[in-house]
């Protein structure tokens, strides 16, 4: 399960790199991968420490 958090906790920080960057232009995907791959590695660590226990 981490490898998938970091998996997508480094999609996120390309993605908003990209979008908040400049590189990606006028567009806005890049923006709301970052929000969702982020949302993604939040929720996976959660589970993570829940699961832990």
């Amino acid at each position: 399960m981490l490898y998938y958090v970091l998996a997508f906790l480094l999609v996120a920080i390309v993605a908003g790199a990209m979008g908040f960057g400049g590189i990606a232009g006028t567009s806005g995907i890049a923006q709301i991968l970052f929000v969702l791959f982020l949302a993604v590695v939040l929720i996976y660590l959660v589970v993570g420490l829940f699961r832990r226990v």
